[in-house]
Parts: C-alpha cells; structure tokens; sequence
C-alpha cells in the first residue's frame, strides 16, 4: 500500500506537466492538421485548372478518391462504382487489363490510350501505380490520368507538315533541277548560265516567299504580280500598270505563274516596253464563266518600246510562258510578237489553280 500510494503522489505530481505536454502536442497535431488542409486545397485548386486527373481504386477496381474526374462527372458520380459502370463498351477491356496487370503482378504501367465518351474520343497519358499495405500486399492502385489530347492533335498535325514537305521539297527539286537542265542548253558559258540561272532561283524564290507567309494556303495576284515586277510599279517613273480585281491564287500556280512573269518581264527589260524609258506594260486579268467552269484570263501587252519580231529560236522563256504553263495549269496561252509590242493571253482554269476572294 506504501509502494501504491507513493506511485499515485508521483503521478498526481506529474499531472501538470503531463497536461501541458499533452496540450502542447495536441496543439502541434493541429497546426500540422491545418497546414496539410491547406496543401490538400492548394492541390485541388490545381487539379481543378490542369488536365490532371488523380485517382485511387481498391483490389475490386472500384473508385474509393478522385480529384478533377473525367468526362464532366462529379466525384459522388465516381466514388464506390467500377470502370464497367463508367467507361464506354469500346475502351473498357483494354483500361481495365492495365489495371489488373497492376494488381496482379505489381507492376508500374504508363500508356498513351484514346478513351470515348459520349460519341467523342479524347487521348490520355495513365500513369498507374499499385498501392501496399503494411504487409505490402497489394490492395488497390493510385493513378494519374492527363488529358493529352492537344498534344496528339499537334503531333498528327506535324507529321502532315512533314508529309506535305517532303512532297513541296520533291516537287521543288524536280523544278530546280528542270531549271538548270534547260538554262543550260540555252546558255552558251558559265558565266551566262550562272546568271540566267541565278536571276530564275531568285525569282522562283520570290513566290516561295510569298507562299511561306501565308503558310501555303495560296498569294495574292497583285502580291506574285510585285514580288517578280515591282520595281517597275513603283515612283512617278513607274512603267507597268495594273487592272484587275485581286484573286487568290493556289500555291503549284503560283510558283509557274512567278516564272512566267519573271520570263516576260525579263524579255522586256532587254528587247521590249521596258527596255525604253517611254514603253509601258499593262497586265490585266478577270475571272469569267468559260464552258461551264471559271477561268482566270491574264493579259499583258507591251506598247511604246523598240519594234518587236518573233525570236529566231524558241528559248527558255518561251517553254516556260507557252509549254510549262499548259503543262502545270492545264493553260491555254496565246502569245503575239507584234511589232508595236509583245502580247500575250494566258486563259488559265480555275478549279486547281485559283481561290477567288
């Protein structure tokens, strides 16, 4: 009895010390309580703003957490039921074999899968994990799931990109290539072919400019119009005039239409209108039904230069205004070396060639 009373006067003192101790770590329980309140909202408020969803489900593969669900649903809409109860038809085997292969074998699986719902299909990134016990047998999985969609969107929209580039580069090579071969018969030096070739690239170049600055989608008349001729249209001085309303033409006519262009703008600096401070050139155009489809008819005519005759031998402005431009655009051209000036008629149809604004 000495022994017991002396204990309960022992504990009796203590008692104090052991509230205040009690109180103090209570108190700290509840600080590190809050505090992790506080970091739980701060990561919903997050998830809430992502494309993140984080999940948890038992051995049973029933939903027991969820934060920022999929498809619009609300958690009580997820909690406590199965992916057979959420998932479409399509996509419920393969997630739910993923899952299994968590829980059965342990392991850690992340996939790309394209998922359905409601008549539309969205891609996302699953990140799945198993979750242990104390034992570390395995009684459910965490997973995160991240809405890839945009991603997989651009990913397709750059291997088009690519596609259409190698065939752009193809096809540029093959006129490059053309270019050269034909400069080259028609050109009696080095020095003359590097200039006649040089004069053509740059030209050839001029469009692509254009066609880069509106991501291929087609140029302006009047813009491949200036990028070939315009220091001809510009000042008080300027010697070409233009009529026409614009339109818009497609990317493969574009670069043949340049060269044409480039070609007769050329002939007359050194033979024709432009040749003679006096000359003029007046190029024109207007689409117009023709046989029942749309044409574009483009014009230019030369006046005030130099008396004009036929070329003794057909060069390469020649296959590049008459044959390249049937050849690529399905044109009809009419060409006229009269001698109060060069003329020529370019009957272009529409369907492959033009946009019209």
């Amino acid at each position: 009895m000495k022994c017991l009373s002396e204990k309960v006067t022992i504990n009796r003192a203590q008692r104090p010390q052991t509230g205040r101790r009690l109180e103090a770590r209570l108190a700290k329980q509840g600080r590190e309580l809050a505090a992790v309140r506080a970091m739980l909202e701060r990561y919903e408020t997050a998830l809430q703003g992502s494309h993140v969803t984080v999940f948890a489900q038992d051995e049973a593969l029933r939903y027991t957490a969820i934060s920022n669900p999929l498809f619009g649903k609300s958690v009580d809409d997820i909690i406590g039921k199965s992916d057979e109860e959420i998932l479409a038809a399509g996509n419920r085997a393969q997630v739910i074999a993923l899952k299994r292969a968590v829980l059965d074998h342990g392991d850690v699986v992340t996939r790309e899968l394209s998922i359905g719902y409601d008549g539309s299909a969205r891609w996302y990134e699953l990140h799945m994990e198993p979750v242990r016990n104390a034992e570390q047998q395995i009684i459910g999985l965490a997973a995160a799931a991240v809405d890839v969609t945009r991603r997989k969107e651009a990913e397709g929209h750059l291997r088009l990109l690519m596609r259409e580039l190698t065939h752009r580069s193809k096809n540029l090579l093959a006129v490059i290539q053309a270019m050269a071969r034909q400069t080259a018969t028609h050109t009696h030096s080095v020095d003359d072919f590097l200039d006649h070739f040089g004069a053509r690239l740059q030209a050839l170049a001029a469009s692509h400019d254009l066609l880069v600055q509106q991501s291929w989608h087609g140029v302006s008349l009047e813009d491949l119009i200036h990028s070939q001729i315009g220091h001809y249209l510009k000042g008080p001085q300027a010697q070409v005039t233009l009529q026409g309303r614009d339109v818009t033409v497609k990317p493969d006519a574009a670069q043949s239409l340049g060269l044409a262009l480039h070609e007769m703008c050329t002939n007359a600096a050194k033979y024709g209108a432009l040749s003679s401070p006096a000359g003029r050139v007046t190029i024109g155009w207007e689409v117009a039904p023709a046989g029942g489809a749309t044409a574009l008819d483009l014009r230019w005519r030369e006046s005030g230069g130099p008396p004009v005759a036929p070329p003794r031998h057909a060069g390469f402005g020649t296959l590049v205004i008459e044959r390249n431009l049937s050849k690529a655009l399905g044109a009809h051209v009419t060409v006229d070396y009269a001698p109060d000036g060069f003329r020529c008629d370019i009957h272009i149809p529409a369907s492959e060639n033009l946009a019209i604004r």
